[in-house]
């Protein structure tokens, strides 16, 4: 019989904080009670639920199909002989992965000041299961319900500790537009978009009827938006290769193809002011792009048509995130350090919980006081216009 003991480490101490972290990229796992007494009571039985299958999984059910996958990404403080790509019980999980009061106490073990929340399976990173649910009406709803929880329990419990991140209900640009508003109004800073939003069943970012309102109501409510990598689905496997290791492999290149697509739909262009954060993907790919721009207006003439340079656009309206890049954060300089934040990645399995503080030495020890704190912190908190501490680390 599996023990606690079998799938857990050691109980982490706290760790010694010299830098003031604010994590632009976690996730929350969608607890077990998060929809109930949330929709309107003709939908409310049909809401997103937990049911036992006969092996004594848990496994979420929606619209008749099962979203095995509960726990696979909440692997913090696993014992790693112990992960497997199979579905998790809640019991097997860090309490902090779906409790935001243990939450905060694993942010304070690590070190960490604030946190930006993804969704996880039963949403999607982009809320793509609800925006795609076959009941638009139902969709919506938990669309609606999702924020709810977020804003009730998870960010109004520690408001100084929680950035809220918000889905819309994408298929639908007015009902999207309703619920950026809605949630901006109350506190929200940033709402989550699929990397390329063409392969998730929407318009492609071209079709400006359905997209125009939706960007604009990111803008009018000077919401950041959050483009999560595999948002839109993992790297396009070819048959019999591993699935796992490849797909994990190519993240970097999932957000170059995504980040190169929001360049040039042009909205950056259209809305000076928008801004939009790159998640998870890193910025290994990043000076690479802006070198391969500036050559497609200076050397060939692929790239003119603006009046501003493709690159100058890139480095005025995004930001990207690391988790460490060892070999190119001695790009930053490229790239812009204000354009530069960090990720913890929790619960998932390349997370750098409980030791982002021992990483961040170990990686950018050699930077400049004021660059780690930019990167650090000061550039999350100006993006996501959360307040910072008395005292921002290093001194």
């Amino acid at each position: 019989m599996t023990t606690t003991e079998d799938l857990f480490l050691p109980e982490p101490l706290p760790r010694e904080v010299k830098y003031t972290v604010i994590s632009v990229d976690d996730h929350v796992v969608e607890p077990p009670h998060m929809f109930e007494g949330r929709l309107p009571a003709r939908l409310q039985d049909r809401a997103p639920r937990i049911v036992e299958t006969p092996e004594g999984h848990q496994v979420w059910e929606f619209e008749g199909q099962t979203f095995t996958q509960v726990g696979m990404n909440a692997l913090a403080g696993r014992r790693r002989e112990s992960v497997k790509l199979e579905p998790f019980r809640f019991e097997q999980m860090r309490p902090g992965c779906f409790d935001v009061h243990a939450r905060v106490k694993d942010m304070d073990v690590n070190g960490v000041y604030a946190s930006v929340n993804f969704p996880s399976m039963i949403t999607g990173f982009a809320g793509r299961v609800f925006f795609n649910a076959e009941d638009p009406e139902l969709g919506a709803a938990c669309t609606r319900a999702w924020n709810d929880w977020i804003h009730d329990e998870w960010y109004s419990a520690h408001p100084d500790r929680i950035i809220p991140l918000g889905v819309a209900f994408l298929s639908d640009p007015e009902q999207a537009v309703a619920e950026i508003h809605r949630n901006a109004e109350r506190g929200f800073r940033t709402v989550t978009m699929p990397e390329r939003p063409h392969q998730v069943g929407l318009p492609n970012l071209w079709e400006r009827d359905h997209w125009d309102p939706i960007i604009r109501a990111c803008v009018e409510t000077d919401t950041v938006l959050s483009i999560h990598v595999a948002s839109s689905g993992g790297h396009d496997n070819p048959p019999g290769s591993p699935f796992l290791q490849l797909g994990a492999t190519l993240f970097g290149q999932l957000s170059l193809t995504a980040c190169a697509e929001w360049l040039w739909s042009g909205y950056a262009v259209e809305h000076p002011e928008i801004k939009i954060a790159m998640s998870e993907g890193g910025i290994g790919w990043v000076a690479m792009l802006l070198d391969r721009l500036d050559n497609i207006i200076d050397r060939s003439g692929y790239g003119l048509g603006w009046d501003i340079r493709p690159a100058d656009v890139l480095k005025r309206n995004f930001w990207f995130c690391t988790l460490d890049d060892p070999s190119t954060i001695d790009t930053r300089y490229r790239i812009g350090v204000e354009n530069i934040m960090v990720e913890v990645d929790y619960p998932h399995g390349d997370g750098t919980w409980p030791d982002t503080q021992l990483e961040i030495e170990k990686y950018w020890g050699h930077l400049p006081t004021d660059e780690l704190r930019m990167i650090c912190s000061e550039n999350a908190a100006a993006l996501f216009r959360h307040p910072l501490p008395a005292v921002v680390l290093p001194q």
